[in-house]
């Protein structure tokens, strides 16, 4: 296992509350860098959206424009097989 992997591991179990006390040490030293402190403000990201409630508010002018995109995306077209003829684009934030 590569340590890289390790520590973000143990970042993740620390942001948990289930890294045990022997392990502690490694991953408050992993906090001390760039990287540790990049992978503890993902880990507390993605739990506040995994305990968020569904359904939250958006605003008016987020929805007009996620609307406007959507209606400006190209149709779906799909050849006899039921592939589609243009694959999307792949989208990264």
């Amino acid at each position: 296992m590569d340590t890289d992997k390790k520590l973000r591991e143990h970042i993740s179990a620390l942001a948990d509350g289930e890294l045990p006390d022997s392990e502690r040490e490694l991953a408050f030293a992993a906090l001390d860098t760039g990287a540790g402190q990049a992978a503890w403000r993902a880990y507390h990201l993605a739990g506040d959206v995994l305990r968020s409630t569904p359904g939250g508010d958006l605003s008016d002018s987020f929805s007009a424009r996620l609307a406007a995109r959507l209606a400006a995306e190209p149709a779906y077209e799909a050849d006899d097989a039921g592939l589609e003829v243009q694959p999307a684009a792949i989208i990264f934030p």
